[in-house]
């Protein structure tokens, strides 16, 4: 659980409702299911049609990352690698077929299958770089699904505050629905921006920066393969991998 993102989404609530406390404004004059309807309903829409289906169905698997990222240990997985080259060095690069199979990382069985058939170098590194990128790539555009729909969020918002705007003016003569219709028009625009700026490009944000991080770790995990099918010293293949660390 990452603990920062859960403190961030909370702290921003307190910030909001706290603030309207202090102003004297009471809860439920943030609360307004018509201008909720228009603002989480319409950002929704817009979103979905931009979006293809593949992109939003990975949008919504790796949505949880905010909170539980995976589990990418850059010093783990260096002293993988050097087991691995160890073991290379005992038993050749076939011994790594046992290693593949025990590995529950799909990119990572593929490189090490890839060793242990004998394949060749430059082969092993256009397949696996040519993984590496589309899976970025699809990550990045799942985040983006986020990102756009919070792009949307305010413009939807202020829809709602002149939809709220026109239905005060129709009914001018009925000074008992003006409240609601200003409620309307002045909440459809706070939800907008709120969802947009709280949740949605944060959350859009924070996904890439997980994504790039993934992407380091699998290139690392790739360069440490790449030297042990060329042979290297497990030492000089540490050595090398810890430049990744941060």
């Amino acid at each position: 659980m990452d603990r920062l993102s859960l403190f961030g989404a909370l702290f921003a609530l307190v910030a909001i409702f706290g603030g309207n406390y202090i102003e004297g404004g009471a809860v439920d004059t943030l609360i307004n299911g018509a201008a909720a309807v228009i603002v989480f309903g319409g950002t929704l829409g817009a979103g979905l049609l931009q979006t293809p289906a593949v992109d939003m169905r990975r949008a919504l698997s790796i949505a949880p990352w905010v909170f539980r990222p995976p589990d990418l240990d850059f010093n783990q997985g260096i002293e993988k690698v050097v087991g691995w080259s160890m073991h290379a060095r005992r038993y050749g690069l076939l011994g790594l077929e046992k290693q593949a199979e025990v590995e529950d990382d799909e990119f990572l069985k593929k490189g090490l299958q890839l060793i242990a058939d004998g394949s060749e170098l430059e082969a092993i590194r256009d397949i696996m770089e040519v993984e590496l990128h589309v899976r970025e790539q699809r990550d990045l555009q799942a985040a983006k699904f986020f990102e756009s729909m919070g792009g949307y969020a305010p413009t939807i918002g202020i829809i709602g505050a002149v939809m709220g705007l026109i239905h005060v003016m129709t009914n001018l003569a009925n000074p008992s629905s003006l409240g609601s219709g200003i409620a309307t028009a002045f909440v459809a625009t706070i939800y907008g921006v709120a969802i947009a700026n709280l949740l949605l490009l944060p959350i859009a944000s924070k996904l890439r920066a997980i994504v790039f991080s993934g992407y380091q770790y699998r290139e690392m995990m790739l360069e440490g393969m790449l030297s042990i099918a060329q042979g290297h010293n497990p030492v000089a293949i540490r050595v090398k991998l810890e430049g990744y660390l941060k």
